[in-house]
């Protein structure tokens, strides 16, 4: 589909080749951070704040933003934007409501490296903490809807197939993540949050030659929209997937519980004193405005310039080669593929990092009593580089198929997620009465719930389905830790702290 000239082709190339150059260097510096649990999860206290801000909004963005997105609103119009706008302010709520008692309780704990661990010592449940862990297998499906969306970048701009695009996209952040952990993850990150900003900007700023009007140029755009088809300026897009005002509520809610993601959290848990919380939030807040918000613009002028996509998912980079020159695109088309590694490598760092510190560290503690914490440790490290080759290739193999939509797909895997884990992270911050018994049977009720109604096809929208299975979710961890306290024998409960 690309029509670029070679040399522009050539030049994308070039710059895909320093990157991949420049981020294995940075994951060799960051090799002797990793040599602990703590240093590769998170390494806490290595990284500025302001760089762990950027690295926080770039995670957040994803594929599904800067793809995602785009395409959605290229099929269903401006009612994309009730999650743009969500993505950005009450997401950013959320950040300002969990972010300083999050880090204040791992503080109190002694310093966690995952929030499985987190979620362990407030409910003094190794089982909850190996539980948790292995619903983050789901996040699985959130990496393979990163992969499709590089592969389907290279397979647009460059011409890769779409296959090679995927083996390219799960070398790439294996190499690094294996190399520096939590390090090399935050640093590549923030720096492909700076740039995903600036090629945002860019993006509403093109809008005035490629749809014109001057300051009107957003009515113009509309009136557009409105002369292909009347639902594309709807409020709501009654065949889309923001069909309703309980969908709308719903997606504020994904939004807002979407910063409970443990690979968000443990941005947090790489802040090292009080004190840099401050920038971190404010941070994470600028560059979550212009990645969230901005890109979603390019998908309407592209159903006006590129009608006729065999890709909604194409929109956006369709839209850069419509609107700028070729050396320009090069850049931007690098910015793009930054958004979507910015999430796949925080994906790799969360899960292998869950499988060897919750997973494989509290069983080899029982089963393994005459080692020495440090041979623990470093054996933790060891199981949890060594999953990222079992992870990756897991990941290529349910990538090989093209998902309908990108943006379903990351939906559902992180919904998975969220609905297991909104009962016992919301509680745990604010009722000291919740056990572990509550938080095992909120886990079990949530998740399963979300996968009964998906799967079954009981409550079709996702974002529908999010809010029941986590309210289901909620309700249980209250109903079960009080049942448990009075009926069943003297459960331990989690210390008090701070809310």
């Amino acid at each position: 589909m690309s029509t670029l000239p070679t040399w522009t082709i050539i030049l994308i190339v070039l710059l895909l080749a320093s990157y991949v150059v420049g981020v294995s260097y940075i994951g060799k510096r960051g090799a002797p951070y990793s040599k602990t649990m703590a240093g590769f999860a998170t390494a806490r206290g290595k990284v500025s704040p302001w760089l762990v801000g950027a690295s926080f909004a770039a995670t957040f963005a994803s594929a599904n933003l800067y793809l995602g997105l785009p395409g959605l609103a290229y099929q269903y119009g401006i009612s994309v934007l009730w999650y743009t706008l969500g993505s950005f302010g009450t997401a950013w709520i959320g950040l300002l409501l969990f972010a300083k008692t999050f880090w204040k309780y791992q503080k109190e704990k002694g310093g966690v490296s995952t929030l499985p661990e987190w979620l362990g010592k407030r409910y003094n449940s190794k089982t909850l903490q190996i539980l948790v862990s292995i619903l983050l297998l789901f996040n699985i499906y959130y990496i393979v809807g990163q992969n499709v969306g590089l592969a389907t970048i290279f397979e647009t701009i460059i011409g890769i197939p779409y296959e090679w695009g995927v083996v390219a996209g799960v070398m790439i952040t294996i190499i690094y993540i294996g190399l520096g952990g939590a390090f090399a993850q935050i640093i590549t990150d923030a720096f492909q949050g700076i740039l995903m900003s600036v090629t945002s900007v860019l993006i509403i700023v093109s809008l005035f030659w490629t749809i014109g009007g001057g300051f009107q140029v957003f009515d113009r755009m509309f009136d557009q929209l409105a002369a292909i088809h009347p639902s594309l300026v709807s409020t709501f897009s009654a065949e889309g997937p923001y069909d309703s005002v309980p969908t709308v509520l719903a997606i504020q809610f994904l939004m807002i519980s979407f910063v409970l993601m443990p690979h968000l959290l443990n941005k947090i848990l790489a802040i090292e004193t009080e004190k840099e919380l401050r920038p971190f939030v404010i941070s994470s807040g600028v560059h979550l405005f212009f990645i969230s918000y901005l890109p979603v613009f390019g998908g309407f002028a592209a159903r006006i310039l590129v009608p006729g996509l065999a890709e909604a998912d194409q929109a956006l980079p369709a839209y850069l080669i419509e609107a700028f020159p070729p050396a320009l695109v090069a850049l931007m088309i690098v910015g793009v593929i930054s958004a979507v590694l910015s999430s796949t490598d925080s994906l790799y760092l969360s899960i292998t990092s869950s499988i060897g510190n919750d997973i494989y560290l509290p069983l080899v503690q029982k089963t393994q009593s005459r080692l020495t914490p440090a041979n623990y440790d470093q054996r933790a490290v060891i199981i949890a580089k060594s999953s990222l080759i079992v992870v990756g290739a897991a990941s290529l193999y349910l990538s090989i198929n093209r998902p309908e939509s990108l943006a379903m797909l990351i939906q559902f895997s992180f919904s998975a997620i969220i609905s297991g884990v909104f009962g016992p992270v919301l509680l745990g911050y604010f009722w000291n009465k919740g056990n572990r018994t509550g938080a095992i049977v909120s886990v079990l009720t949530g998740s399963l719930s979300y996968l009964a109604f998906t799967q079954f096809n009981l409550l079709p929208n996702l974002y529908i389905a999010l809010f029941v299975s986590s309210a289901l979710g909620f309700i249980s961890m209250l109903a079960a830790s009080y049942l448990a306290t009075a009926f069943g024998p003297k459960v331990r409960m989690a210390g008090k702290h701070s809310a």
